[in-house]
């Protein structure tokens, strides 16, 4: 029996290797992988560009902590940058570290300008993380329930809601930023519109707040673009980042620019492990990959080609309630709980997950192929048509 804490509900199997998109259990059984470790193994299952730049690191240094240059931190920065437009980059180890010095920022900010009680605006239906923090930022009263007293600070309103935003700032003077994930992928794949992110630009302008824009599932090429908030053409102040940014390996990063840039100082923020060399090494490689392979149109054509053939194998099946998404971060939202599903899928030789209850989420990985693409249409469609039959 294991040692391990009880905090997961997990399937009852092991896999022991993958290739691609494929994945083999310790019973040797193979499954095709729609998950994708949670949309974080941007090039699917040992890659051979990922494998050889950690296997070359590793042979030569694995850390030296912050007190020293990293000369791959330095270089990652740099690349985030220029993808990014951002100013500067803060390395940590996950997507709760990369939001916590987000919200650690907006304070500090915050302060600057003699806000001694900083708030930030926050999403309903957000996930944020589990850290204090970034859980008392997050909109799903389930994880937060147990954790009390929350952490103070966060006025939450409806997603893609200019409106509420613009009422809260016209009572509320502490306000200093607002955070939002700009698709949704906890709270069930929901898009923010361009027109709602270009008003919410202008009115943090106006107001001087910071634009938070969490990225850590949809960032690194997952929508089709390297970020999420580029197909509005929008620029916000602060951008976190981990789950795709190493492939596989534990890396997250906060981006500034403008009014946030430079806010920090030594002593302000920090991590032992951040931006360790490995880390940072297999993130230049999964940027290298996904720019040298063309995985940022590929994504495109491939996502479009799973939600259209979803829709054509699903037309008509009564309980399907929309199918929606952008580049290979889908939902299929059913009329009715469906994680059950995710015991079927495995049963079925197919990874999938169910996100707020009802919803269907695939995240394949961004070299996901288009036979792949095709497979993964036809056995899902079966299992949810199984499903709504048997409910019916």
């Amino acid at each position: 029996m294991s040692h391990l804490m009880n905090t997961y509900a997990r399937l009852p199997v092991a896999f022991t290797h993958g290739q691609g998109s494929r994945v083999t259990d310790s019973e040797g059984r193979s499954y095709l992988d729609a998950l994708s470790g949670i949309a974080v193994n941007t090039l699917g299952h040992n890659h051979p560009a990922l494998v050889a730049a950690i296997a070359g690191q590793a042979a030569r240094l694995l850390h030296t902590s912050n007190l020293y240059r990293i000369p791959a931190a330095e270089e990652l920065s740099d690349r985030l940058a220029a993808l990014s437009g951002m100013d500067e980059v803060f390395f940590g180890n996950s997507g709760a570290e990369a939001n916590e010095a987000a919200i650690k920022l907006a304070r500090f900010y915050g302060h600057q300008r003699n806000i001694d009680s900083a708030n930030i605006i926050v999403m309903e239906h957000s996930f944020h993380g589990r850290t204090l923090a970034t859980l008392s930022a997050t909109g799903n009263r389930k994880t937060q329930a147990g954790f009390e007293p929350l952490v103070s600070g966060f006025v939450r309103v409806p997603f893609n809601d200019l409106a509420a935003i613009r009422a809260v700032g016209e009572h509320n003077h502490n306000v200093v930023a607002v955070m939002l994930e700009v698709l949704q992928g906890e709270g069930g794949i929901h898009l923010a519109d361009p027109d709602y992110l270009h008003g919410l630009r202008a009115l943090c302008d106006e107001r001087g707040w910071l634009l938070i824009c969490d990225e850590v599932q949809c960032g690194i090429g997952r929508t089709g673009k390297w970020f999420g908030y580029q197909h509005a053409g929008i620029l916000p102040d602060v951008v976190t980042l981990a789950k795709g940014l190493g492939g596989g390996v534990p890396i997250g990063a906060c981006l500034a620019s403008g009014r946030a840039a430079g806010l920090f100082g030594p002593g302000n923020h920090g991590s032992t492990f951040g931006g360790n060399p490995l880390a940072c090494s297999a993130a230049l490689a999964v940027l290298d990959t996904v720019a040298k392979a063309g995985l940022l149109e590929h994504t495109v054509a491939v996502g479009q080609m799973i939600r259209e053939g979803l829709r054509s194998e699903l037309a008509g099946a009564k309980g399907i309630v929309d199918i929606r998404g952008r580049g290979l971060m889908i939902g299929i939202e059913l009329d009715r709980p469906c994680g059950v599903l995710v015991q079927r899928g495995l049963d079925a030789g197919l990874l999938i997950n169910v996100t707020a209850d009802k919803v269907v989420r695939l995240l394949p990985a961004l070299n996901f192929s288009v036979e792949e693409g095709r497979e993964l249409v036809v056995r899902l469609a079966a299992l949810i048509r199984d499903f709504l039959a048997a409910k019916d």
